[in-house]
C-alpha cells in the first residue's frame, strides 16, 4: 500500500526517512486497572491534569486537596503513564491527554490512566496531543457529553481513534527535543514572573507609605526627607480643545497598553470624525486619567503619551501636563497603588459600575511625594530598565511559544 503525503511530516530529524503509521491509539496505549487499594498513596499524592503544566500535584497546583475522605479507590499513575482527563476546559470541550513526566501518584476515578506499550514512548503522546485542534478532533468523535456537560466515553473507547505516530527511535528524538524546547520555555517564564514581582516590589518599596517621608529602599547618597506637592502644583489640566480638526489621530487609554491609538485598539477609529472638535488635544509627554475601572487598574489608569506625536481624546479622560517634576519619575509613580486610597477616599463608582467618579478640582487635589530631582531621575531609570528587562523576556517567551506552536503542527502528520 502506498503511503499519502500527508504521512510524513514537513519537518523531522536527519536520517529519518520512513512514512509514519496510522493506527488506532490502542495499540499504542493499554488501560491501566492499578487502584490504591493498599493505601500507598495518600492524599498528599493526589495529581492533577493541567493543560498548560500537564500533570501535577494537586496541592502544588491548586493550594489544597480535593480529594475525597478516602483515596483508595483512585487509580495509580505510574511516571510515564498517560491520563486522559475527562473534564471540559475553554480550548478543549472533550478533554486532554497528558503525560505523567512527574513523581508518582493517584487520580480521581474521573480520570482513565493508561500504560504505554514497548512501541511508544510517553511524552510522544502529549506532544502529539498538545495542539489544541489535535485533540479536539481526535476526541470529537469518541466522546458523547452528558446533561452535566460530563465526558460519556469509557477508558477503552478512548484508545479508538485514529492517531499517525513514527518508529520508537524517532518518536524519542521529538519527544526530546520539545522537552528541551518545554525548559527553555520554563525557564523565560520563571525569570519574567521573578522580574514582574520584583518591580511589583519595589513599585511599594521605593515610595513611602503611611504618612512616612522616607521610602523603605532609596539609592545610596540620598538621605534628604521627601517632600509632598499636591498634582495641581506640578501639572496643568490640558483644556485645549481640537478646535478646527488640527488632528483627527484619536487615542486611547489603555490599562494594560497605556496610551494607543484607537485605530490599533480597537482596530477602526470609534470616534467619529465630526465629534473630534470637542476633543481634548494631547500632546507628547502629556498625562491621561481614565475614569474607566478594571481589575487591574481598581480606580482607573494614569498613563503618559510616549508615542512621540500628537492625538486628541474624548472629554471624558483627565489630560494633565507635568512641569518641575521628572516625567519618568511621575510615570512609574503613577505605577504603584500609593494614590488610590486617595481615590478611594475622594471619589466613587458613580451612576456606572465600570467608571470612577472624581471631580477635577479634588482630583488635582492629590498628594505626589517627591524627592530631589536627581533622586526621582534615579528612580525612573532604575524602574524604567527593569520594565525593558521584563518586556525583554515576555518578548523572548512569546518567541518560543509561537516556535512551540509551529513545530507542533509542523513535526506531526
Amino acid at each position: 500500500m502506498q503511503m499519502s503525503k500527508t504521512e510524513i511530516p514537513s519537518i523531522r530529524f536527519r536520517g529519518f526517512d520512513d512514512a509514519w503509521e496510522q493506527r488506532k491509539l490502542e495499540n499504542f496505549l493499554e488501560v491501566s486497572g492499578e487502584k490504591n487499594l493498599d493505601g500507598t498513596f495518600t492524599r498528599d499524592d493526589v495529581l492533577s491534569v493541567s493543560g498548560e503544566l500537564g500533570v501535577v500535584n494537586q496541592i502544588e497546583f491548586q493550594g489544597r486537596s480535593f480529594a475525597g475522605a478516602s483515596v483508595l479507590n483512585y487509580g495509580v499513575v505510574g511516571t510515564g503513564d498517560i491520563v486522559y482527563t475527562k473534564s471540559p476546559l475553554k480550548t478543549n470541550p472533550y478533554g486532554i491527554i497528558k503525560a505523567n513526566k512527574g513523581k508518582p501518584g493517584i487520580v480521581s476515578t474521573l480520570y482513565a490512566v493508561y500504560h504505554g506499550k514497548g512501541n511508544v514512548f510517553p511524552d510522544l503522546i502529549q506532544c502529539y496531543f498538545e495542539q489544541d485542534a489535535r485533540v479536539n478532533n481526535y476526541l470529537h468523535p469518541l466522546v458523547n457529553k452528558g446533561a452535566k456537560n460530563d465526558m460519556k466515553v469509557s477508558a477503552e473507547n478512548a484508545l479508538k481513534g485514529i492517531v499517525s505516530f513514527p518508529k520508537y527511535e524517532e518518536q524519542m528524538a521529538i519527544a526530546r527535543f520539545f522537552s528541551v524546547l518545554d525548559l527553555l520555555i520554563t525557564l523565560h517564564q520563571r525569570k519574567f514572573e521573578k522580574l514582574t514581582n520584583v518591580k511589583k516590589s519595589m513599585l511599594e518599596k521605593m515610595f513611602p507609605q503611611n504618612g512616612s517621608s522616607y521610602p523603605e529602599i532609596r539609592f545610596k547618597g540620598f538621605t534628604d526627607p521627601w517632600e509632598q506637592r499636591k498634582l495641581l502644583e506640578i501639572a496643568d489640566k490640558v483644556t485645549e480643545k481640537n478646535v478646527g480638526l488640527q488632528f483627527v489621530e484619536t487615542f486611547t487609554n489603555s490599562a494594560e497598553f497605556g496610551i494607543i491609538s484607537q485605530r490599533d485598539f480597537f482596530d477602526h477609529d470609534i470616534a467619529k470624525l465630526d465629534s473630534l472638535g470637542g476633543y481634548y488635544i494631547v500632546r507628547d509627554e502629556d498625562f491621561v486619567y481614565n475614569p474607566r475601572i478594571s481589575t487591574s487598574a481598581p480606580v482607573g489608569p494614569i498613563n503618559r503619551n510616549k508615542l512621540g506625536r500628537t492625538g486628541v481624546m474624548s472629554p471624558l479622560y483627565t489630560v494633565f501636563r507635568p512641569h518641575d517634576i521628572d516625567a519618568t519619575y511621575l510615570e512609574h509613580f503613577f505605577k504603584c497603588g500609593y494614590w488610590h486610597s486617595f481615590m478611594n477616599f475622594n471619589g466613587d463608582t458613580g451612576a456606572r459600575s465600570d467608571r470612577f467618579s472624581i471631580k477635577d478640582e479634588v482630583f488635582f487635589q492629590m498628594p505626589i511625594p517627591m524627592p530631589q530631582i536627581e533622586e526621582q531621575r534615579k528612580i525612573g531609570k532604575y524602574l524604567t530598565h527593569l520594565d525593558n528587562l521584563i518586556t525583554l523576556y515576555q518578548r523572548e517567551l512569546e518567541k518560543l511559544k509561537s516556535i512551540k506552536k509551529a513545530l507542533l503542527e509542523k513535526m506531526f502528520v
